[in-house]
């Protein structure tokens, strides 16, 4: 029996596209190492370039990179994937990593979703120091969340609009943007991402490469903006991080009986019902885990004598014997005070245990 189903009459699930093993970038040995020139008597090892002399960091000494990274073409599966590290490729992020799917560091952009082990490292696993480099090159700080880039040598041919589409169209390789400022006649820009992880990303991949007009970028750290305006806006952004970060770690049942027990004590009303009878239901039905939150019942106070004024109970008391010994003496009768038998002699009696002088 024949059959005459054409391709259209079925539905063929698209495979989904799996993770290529990473390609290897460059042979070992084929890019070649450049030494920085030597222009003073001493190397510093922090900011990588000789201390004195002629200035390294102008544009004549700028040399232009010599790979660059394709995110769509370079990135793929390493062996970090097996391994769990969750720190990305220096050297794949400069396009020059000899390794490939062999690589113990992951070949792609870091995962935003999920927080690197450690804070103080950024998401090539360098340490992050207390201060920036006065240069605002370098790793960066780790008391301070920077996202945004400064990107300065910026040719310009047109007006600033077109030049903040052909940064975009550059930077919108590493990570997602949020938003993107140029100076327009001061051949400088600043892109700021979403993601800290992304920023650092394409500060190394951007470094020493070029845009549309062959030129040799200025990549760096960005300072604290300045504006009031942005520093509340941050603040605000990083206080709701960190609460979407508490609530996502909280047990909800946990959370709810917090609620109800601070409207509790504020004589709140939750959902039309007052808090007091709910609050009661909720305990009574309360798992064992929330035990805790029930209050524990008060101790009887132990009856004290109460203290009035200046002056105790005890001198107080004193005081009235006093004047009733005065008002049986003005009356000619003796006054008899009886000392309790468990009260030894050797302790001796006080003055208030005479009734007289006689006595």
């Amino acid at each position: 029996m024949s059959s005459n189903i054409t391709e259209t009459q079925v539905a063929v699930p698209k495979k989904q596209k799996k993770l290529k093993p990473a390609r290897k970038q460059v042979k070992p040995g084929e890019v070649e190492k450049k030494e920085a020139p030597q222009t003073g008597k001493e190397y510093n090892i922090w900011y990588n370039k000789w201390a004195g002399g002629d200035r390294e960091d102008s544009y004549s000494n700028k040399v232009k990179s010599q790979t660059r990274c394709n995110i769509k073409r370079d990135a793929g599966l390493t062996r970090a994937n097996t391994t769990g590290n969750k720190y990305c490729c220096l050297f794949f992020a400069r396009g020059c990593c000899p390794y490939g799917w062999e690589c113990e560091y992951l070949h792609m952009l870091p995962d935003v979703s999920t927080s690197l082990p450690d804070t103080s490292k950024d998401c090539f696993a360098r340490d992050k120091f207390a201060d920036y480099r006065d240069d605002m090159g370098g790793v960066g700080s780790f008391q301070r969340q920077n996202r945004t880039l400064y990107i300065g040598r910026i040719k310009e041919t047109g007006t600033g609009v077109e030049t903040e589409e052909v940064v975009r169209r550059h930077f919108k390789e590493w990570g997602q943007i949020e938003k993107i400022r140029v100076l327009q006649y001061r051949s400088v820009a600043f892109v700021t991402y979403v993601s800290e992880f992304h920023g650092q990303f394409a500060k190394e991949a951007m470094a020493c490469q070029s845009l549309d007009n062959d030129e040799i970028l200025n990549v760096r750290w960005a300072t604290e903006d300045p504006n009031p305006t942005s520093k509340v806006e941050e603040r605000e952004r990083l206080e709701t991080i960190g609460r979407e970060a508490i609530q996502s770690k909280m047990d909800p049942r946990i959370a709810d009986a917090m609620r109800a027990m601070r409207a509790l004590e504020d004589g709140d009303v939750l959902d039309g019902e007052p808090v007091a009878k709910r609050r009661r239901l909720e305990i009574e039905d309360a798992p064992q885990e929330l035990a805790f939150l029930q209050p524990d019942p008060e101790p009887e106070e132990e009856l004290q004598p109460q203290q009035t004024g200046l002056l105790s109970a005890d001198a107080l008391e004193g005081l009235k014997y006093f004047a009733e010994i005065r008002k049986r003496n003005a009356l000619g009768k003796p006054v008899v005070r009886v000392v309790p038998a468990s009260k030894p002699l050797s302790e001796g009696l006080g003055l208030a245990d005479y009734g007289s002088d006689e006595d």
